[in-house]
């Protein structure tokens, strides 16, 4: 058994996405044999490493390859637990940055801005949708119109791994939505967010056009700038008094730790919350 065939059944068994096959093989690239030991693995990490990878470009390799491994030794029908004894790396610490977001009143410029035509409308709605449900830029440029309910304010996405969820949405991404679809006639089995040819939208476009438009409206975008929109509704939930295990299931992690690091609190927001809580404020 090796790297083709663990991927084979990743893919027809386990029914993964496209872009997870291109995680395996990629990471895969890092190993030099199919039958790995831990001074193989060990290899592995100094070669990520020497090649200019941060922590968590590595732990992204490195969850792929336990995986291998663990297949390799176990096979697919065994879930890997401390009692394996077969070879595996463990996860490097990361820096634990502050992750980046729009400020409130990039948000409001970005909501406020009067869209033009057709691909600026689109554009405009297609950031009123990340900043309203907390969505993957691929989740959002999947979409059907189908796939909203209008009458209950919700939205199907198609998650990582095949897994869909339904989200809530505003009465004024609602009615967003609503205008966009009878001023442009999008049908029922139509893209919500197409070309002029009917066909998805790439998401490096996407990320183009929304540079340009924060340098437009006067302020340079934040660092990783579409995913940022998904850090700002996680920041913001939680700071208008939302749950943290509610905050995981509308943005669809498995991980609640994954969560808790896109829940990113402000300075200000723990100066607020220390001084309200302090034992010596009155």
């Amino acid at each position: 058994m090796g790297f083709s065939e663990f991927i084979r059944e990743r893919q027809f068994l386990s029914n993964v996405s496209p872009s997870t096959l291109d995680w395996y093989k990629h990471s895969f690239r890092w190993l030099d044999t199919e039958s790995p030991t831990q001074e193989d693995l060990k290899a592995a990490v100094l070669k990520m490493r020497a090649k200019g990878l941060r922590a968590t470009g590595c732990n992204s390799a490195i969850r792929a390859i336990n995986a291998y491994v663990h297949w390799a030794n176990s096979g697919p029908d065994v879930k890997c637990g401390p009692t394996c004894k077969h070879p595996r790396i463990a996860q490097l610490k990361e820096p634990q940055n502050v992750l980046p977001t729009f400020t409130e009143k990039q948000i409001r410029s970005l909501v406020e801005w009067k869209a033009k035509g057709k691909l600026e409308r689109r554009l405009h709605l297609i950031l009123l949708f990340l900043f309203d449900t907390g969505a993957r830029i691929g989740e959002v440029l999947k979409l059907r119109v189908c796939d909203i309910n209008l009458d209950d304010l919700l939205v199907t996405l198609d998650g990582k791994g095949s897994k869909q969820r339904v989200v809530p949405i505003s009465f004024e991404l609602r009615r967003a939505i609503h205008r966009y679809i009878t001023d442009f006639n999008r049908k029922s089995e139509s893209l919500l967010f197409a070309t002029s040819a009917e066909t998805a939208l790439h998401r490096r476009n996407v990320l183009r056009y929304v540079k340009r438009l924060c340098l437009s409206l006067g302020f340079n975008p934040p660092a990783r700038t579409i995913h940022a929109t998904r850090h700002t509704f996680a920041t913001g939930y939680l700071r208008r008094g939302g749950n943290v295990f509610l905050l995981q299931k509308v943005m669809g992690h498995s991980d609640l730790e994954t969560t808790k690091r896109y829940a990113h609190m402000t300075t200000e927001d723990l100066q607020a919350v220390h001084e309200r809580l302090s034992l010596l404020s009155k």
